[in-house]
């Protein structure tokens, strides 16, 4: 008799693979900014939803709708309720994530948003980039296997078709919580081979790992992290334009998706 581990495995290996074969009905669209995620709202003809799936008091917005044969969800946290401003980084994309997994129970999570590029490899603005790999640049914890845990490498879903189809740029991503770029930070983002960074990819890939969703994500660049600009004045010049180009894709993304099952994207 085979042992109960390796039954288990085969078990495991079934479902996965009759998930793959299933065609993609739900989708997560996370997405951090609203500046982002209202161009999408208005394309794929969603509405808010006012009888909130998330607890009483958070400030997380959903918008929902049918988009061809797909049931659509775009989740952006909100604004800060004492100062305004959208709730970026990696707090709130993890809790949107979680409450988002667990309420809509989606077949696949796309998270969409600009990022910093790196011209060191490769990255322009308003380049449009799937991340192949992920991982935390800011979480330095100098212990063994500890230090593993705090950079998180985590691999996406692969979608080499989708890539193909769109004749989109693949690179790795890097999150951390800071717009700018510490020399600690630096040396981080260059080991983990970044191509783009941002400020909640890595844990949104966190959650959807934790709970078995597959997810992708999409990144528009609209600031190069190693030239010569500000960051922050070179990220507000190129925002509402390169926002633009990120929809496009997302758009794009979504019209191949439909009809298909994981396996064939």
């Amino acid at each position: 008799m085979a042992p109960q581990d390796d039954n288990l495995d085969v078990v495991e290996e079934a479902m996965v693979a009759e998930v793959e074969k299933k065609p993609v009905s739900t989708i997560v669209i996370i997405i951090a900014m609203q500046t982002e995620a209202l161009p999408l709202v208005s394309k794929f003809q969603l509405v808010e939803d006012h009888d909130s799936v998330f607890p009483k008091g958070v400030p997380w917005v959903r918008y929902h709708g049918t988009y061809k044969d797909l049931f659509i969800n775009i989740i952006w946290p909100g604004k800060d309720a004492i100062l305004g401003v959208d709730s970026v980084g990696t707090v709130s994309a993890s809790l949107v994530t979680y409450a988002s997994i667990q309420a809509l129970k989606p077949d696949l999570i796309i998270n969409a948003g600009t990022a910093g590029g790196f011209k060191a490899k490769g990255a322009n603005i308003g380049d449009v980039v799937v991340v192949s790999d992920v991982a935390f640049h800011d979480r330095r914890i100098p212990i063994p296997v500890f230090d593993q845990y705090g950079i998180g490498t985590r691999r996406t879903l692969l979608t080499p078709k989708l890539v193909k189809d769109l004749d989109l740029k693949v690179g790795k991503l890097s999150t951390g919580d800071s717009l700018d770029m510490s020399p600690q930070d630096e040396g981080a983002i260059n080991a983990n081979d970044a191509t783009v960074k941002d400020m909640e990819g890595a844990a949104v890939a966190y959650v959807a790992d934790l709970l078995s969703v597959p997810a992708i994500f999409i990144k528009a660049v609209t600031d190069i992290v190693d030239g010569d600009k500000p960051t922050a004045e070179e990220f507000l010049q190129n925002l509402v334009a390169v926002t633009a180009a990120l929809d496009q894709a997302v758009t794009k993304a979504v019209d191949f998706i439909s009809g298909k099952c994981l396996s064939e994207l």
